[in-house]
């Protein structure tokens, strides 16, 4: 059973849930990239609000690299998800060696996505955090544990798709969680696109600077 086509018709139709934080100043978008970009890209669009990304990586164990036995955010944030770590005993060492590799890989993203560009100022603004889906939700708790350290006004999580249980830890974590479609059982995010090609690097740095144009064309608009 497929659900979305692909991440920018998933986008289109979670901006549907978010239309009441439309056209404000106070909110801004940021995607966990990178394939929550192009989702975040149609709902920024849709909003008419600023759109971002906030790096994080997921601590894949090693030579399962798919199961996340933790993630890492900007601003030396590491979340660990201890029900993994404790039932394959993983030693410290190799759980650092695994930050390390991935705090290079964090490293260049921000470079690269970023470029000259300052980090958003997000402090009393409402933060909607989107990705394309949520598994474990390893890499979404390390980004909502690095937000609130810049003292938002309000955090939201916003994902087309997720398992249940997954959304419904996040409840007692952020303001606000909407998760589109919960299907059981939820076999993993990719099972309910049609289309799920990797979105690459390029694809991520033309999104942001079309979103850029847009916001800015707005603004002028209103003006």
């Amino acid at each position: 059973m497929v659900i979305f086509q692909d991440r920018a018709d998933a986008g289109r139709r979670l901006a549907g849930k978010l239309s009441e934080y439309s056209g404000r100043e106070d909110v801004i978008v940021l995607a966990l990239p990178r394939g929550g970009v192009p989702v975040a890209f149609e709902v920024a669009k849709e909003l008419g609000v600023k759109l971002d990304v906030f790096i994080v990586r997921k601590l894949g164990v090693p030579g399962y690299e798919e199961l996340a036995m933790g993630a890492i955010a900007t601003g030396n944030i590491r979340v660990l998800n201890e029900d993994v770590v404790r039932s394959l005993r993983m030693p410290a060492d190799a759980i650092n060696s695994v930050a390390a590799a991935e705090l290079k890989e964090l490293e260049r993203r921000e470079q690269l996505y970023r470029k000259d560009r300052p980090s958003p100022d997000i402090e009393g603004k409402i933060v909607i955090l989107i990705d394309d889906g949520l598994a474990t939700g390893a890499t979404m708790k390390a980004a909502v544990k690095a937000i609130r350290t810049k003292k938002p006004a309000r955090i939201i999580v916003a994902v087309p798709t997720a398992s249940r249980e997954t959304c419904d830890e996040f409840a007692a974590d952020v303001d606000k969680t909407i998760c589109l479609t919960t299907p059981e059982p939820f076999y993993g995010v990719g099972a309910w696109y049609k289309d799920f090609t990797q979105t690459s690097d390029k694809e991520v740095c033309d999104l942001l600077k079309k979103a850029s144009s847009l916001i800015r064309s707005d603004i002028s608009a209103r003006r």
